[in-house]
């Protein structure tokens, strides 16, 4: 689900929480939980590499091991109601969020008697779901979308989706880092939604805010009435690698590498990888835009939930699976400061991706980094020759107002700045410039961070190369 449509004023967090067990007391719908699937085996060639079967206890919350469970009308810093225009409190209640005993996961919307609303929202602790190189990835869940119709579902907005590594603690990125939309519905239609956000917003290749959409009825039983199985591929087995969405096993949409431009591909591929989500909304643009009119409507009935039978993640060829990882992992650095360092031979990075570069010289960039984005370049030599002067090949495309600092620190990110210069829209994020910047004088064999601080959250700068001068 788009993570920054237009959005509504937040609501107090008590006065939800009060809801969410008023909720359970006062709303009382009858429900039948169909017999739960096992998880079916990988296919020939797949490899398993998550999966929860939510055969908890009844009224259990899902396995903190494999879920992070969202709460409140934001992320911290992030923007309000999600980003999306919903109105609804997440909670770790229970009567929003459980496993109900029969292998089954249940996100149950509710409404107080003061109108306030809440529901539920999940996410995997895990962000590295991507393909092995050459490989394959899929993800799937088999769901039943909130069985209610009509104008009692006008609001209700079921979901099973994922969104790149770099939106974790960041939470200003979208669309760039990517989010794959496997299933969305709205107002209890019998569709299936099937999207790619990616790029920028408004606009861009994947026409933001709306994305790369395709949808169908479906197959045999309506999305609300039966259990559905929700599949997403991502493989790079073939040429051009492909996005693809399936329901049933039958595919319904696809995107393929040669629909978006090169930098937007890689600024959503090449980062650590992807985390799942699995939520219910009410209201918001989604449902508002299928609707024409303002949703949630005067006749929705909460209490409906939607089940999660299970997830799961495989990989297909190309080595070895991801392990978690905390940060990203790139060639081992090290060599003299007073050489050319290239930007994407660091060490280890956070936020920060590779992308093709058409700076004179050809190659890769890195970037955009915005507030708290770092890349470490260990066992730069300085040798006897102190380093007085840095500079780095620097552009950027951000809007106006917005500008930040590149700083060098040695050994710890934690460490004081040696030196530092600002930058602000160049003219592009392929505009380069080539701008220096004072240091304390350095010596030896040092770790050598490249911090990026900013006062605003949005990207602000990407960096080619940089030097250090005696």
């Amino acid at each position: 689900m788009s993570v920054t449509s237009p959005h509504t004023s937040r609501r107090s967090r008590w006065k939800i929480a009060l809801g969410s067990a008023l909720g359970a007391a006062l709303i009382a719908v009858p429900l039948t939980i169909p017999a739960s699937a096992a998880v079916p085996p990988p296919p020939s060639g797949w490899t398993t590499v998550f999966t929860d079967d939510f055969t908890g206890a009844a009224g259990s919350l899902p396995s903190s091991a494999n879920w992070i469970i969202d709460t409140g009308h934001a992320y911290p810093g992030g923007p309000a109601n999600w980003g999306t225009g919903e109105i609804q409190n997440y909670t770790a209640n229970p009567a929003n969020l459980a496993q109900d005993g029969a292998g089954n996961l249940r996100i149950t919307p509710l409404r107080d008697g003061a109108g306030n609303w809440t529901s539920a929202r999940i996410e995997t602790q895990r962000t590295n779901f991507k393909p092995p190189a050459g490989g394959a990835l899929r993800i799937e869940g088999r769901i039943q979308m909130p069985n209610v119709t009509g104008a009692a579902a006008l609001g209700y907005w079921p979901a099973f989706w994922a969104l790149g590594s770099p939106y974790r603690g960041n939470y200003w990125n979208w669309p760039a880092v990517g989010e794959f939309d496997i299933m969305e519905n709205v107002n209890g239609i019998n569709t299936v939604w099937g999207v790619l956000h990616c790029g920028v917003n408004p606009g861009g290749p994947c026409d933001e805010t709306t994305g790369l959409v395709g949808s169908r009825t479906c197959p045999g039983a309506s999305c609300q009435s039966a259990f559905h199985t929700y599949t997403f591929e991502w493989d790079t087995s073939v040429s051009p690698n492909v996005f693809r969405w399936l329901v049933d096993g039958q595919q319904f949409h696809s995107v393929g590498q040669n629909q978006v431009d090169a930098t937007t591909w890689a600024n959503m591929t090449n980062h650590a990888g992807y985390f799942v989500l699995l939520n219910v909304a009410i209201g918001g643009a989604f449902p508002n835009n299928n609707s024409g009119t303002t949703a949630p409507g005067p006749g929705i009935v909460p209490g409906h939930p939607m089940l999660v039978d299970y997830v799961t993640v495989l990989t297909r060829g190309g080595g070895t699976t991801p392990t978690t990882p905390t940060t990203t992992t790139a060639s081992p650095g090290g060599g003299s400061a007073y050489g050319t360092i290239q930007a994407e031979s660091y060490g280890q990075a956070a936020g920060i991706a590779k992308q093709a570069t058409s700076d004179s010289g050809g190659g890769q960039n890195i970037g955009p980094a915005g507030n708290g984005d770092w890349a470490l370049y260990p066992g730069i030599d300085f040798g006897t020759q102190t380093g007085r002067q840095f500079q780095a090949r620097v552009a950027s495309g951000a809007a106006g107002g917005v500008s930040g600092l590149v700083e060098v620190r040695l050994d710890s990110r934690s460490n004081p700045p040696v030196g530092s210069f600002a930058v602000a829209n160049t003219g592009g994020w392929q505009s380069w410039r080539t701008i220096p910047a004072n240091i304390s004088g350095v010596t030896g064999k040092h770790d050598v961070y490249l911090t990026f601080t900013s006062g605003q959250p949005a990207d602000f700068v990407s960096v080619n190369w940089f030097t250090f001068t005696s």
